[in-house]
């Protein structure tokens, strides 16, 4: 969404409607491209804008993406509702249903790779350069994001509980972060490990290695619970 010609944003809908087309600008961006090649000017000269007008509605290209981060954690959250509601039985065993929620879990994920990109991010490189404001207001959506993923899964694992679950939902989406960012080797390691078979032990699958660990987690907390 390209703006030309700018022109003072003089009330709070055109206000939010500049916010909303610098987001969705961003969201191409990181459907395209690595969050570290994103740049504050890169995303004004898409949006049409100069960078001083971009930084009148965010502070910074991290405070873009941490909006962006957020908003792609509740459409994940969205997708992950209905993945839990058809594919966990509620009349399974426990032990049956830890691989249900994992695997549904990831399936969820499946569309949505903005979401693990800029989580895998969020810790090194967002949250970095943004004010004590812009960090406040993301936390603040960030827990009530987690605790709306921690209702979600103790609805499928009612033995939870709420700390248990809350706990679980934490583990979990630093997980999903950590998993994308080493699921994605450097060409220097797809390299190497094409060069050295037997290197390809420490290549991890994003898919299957984060379901086994979203279930070992799962157990983990039930069993302690």
């Amino acid at each position: 969404m390209g703006v030309t010609g700018f022109q003072r944003a003089r009330s709070e809908e055109q206000r939010a409607a500049r916010r909303q087309a610098i987001l969705a600008t961003a969201e191409a961006m990181v459907a395209a491209m690595p969050v570290a090649e994103i740049s504050l000017n890169e995303l004004a000269r898409r949006v049409g804008l100069a960078k001083s007008n971009v930084l009148r509605y965010f502070e910074s290209r991290e405070a873009v993406l941490l909006d962006l981060l957020e908003q792609e954690q509740r459409r994940w959250l969205d997708e992950l509702a209905d993945a839990l509601r058809t594919g966990v039985d509620p009349d399974a065993p426990a032990v049956v249903r830890v691989d249900q929620v994992a695997a549904a879990v990831v399936a969820s994920l499946a569309g949505c790779p903005r979401f693990c990109e800029l989580l895998s991010t969020a810790a090194s490189v967002l949250e970095r350069n943004v004010s004590a404001e812009v960090a406040v207001r993301f936390k603040t959506g960030s827990i009530a994001n987690t605790a709306r993923l921690a209702e979600l899964v103790r609805t499928a694992m009612p033995e939870l509980g709420e700390d248990a679950s809350f706990k679980w939902a934490g583990a979990a989406q630093m997980g999903i972060g950590a998993m994308w960012t080493h699921s994605r080797p450097s060409p220097a390691m797809t390299a190497a490990y094409e060069a050295d078979p037997a290197l390809t032990v420490l290549r991890l699958d994003f898919a299957a290695n984060l379901t086994e660990l979203l279930a070992v987690l799962l157990a983990g907390l039930l069993a302690r619970s």
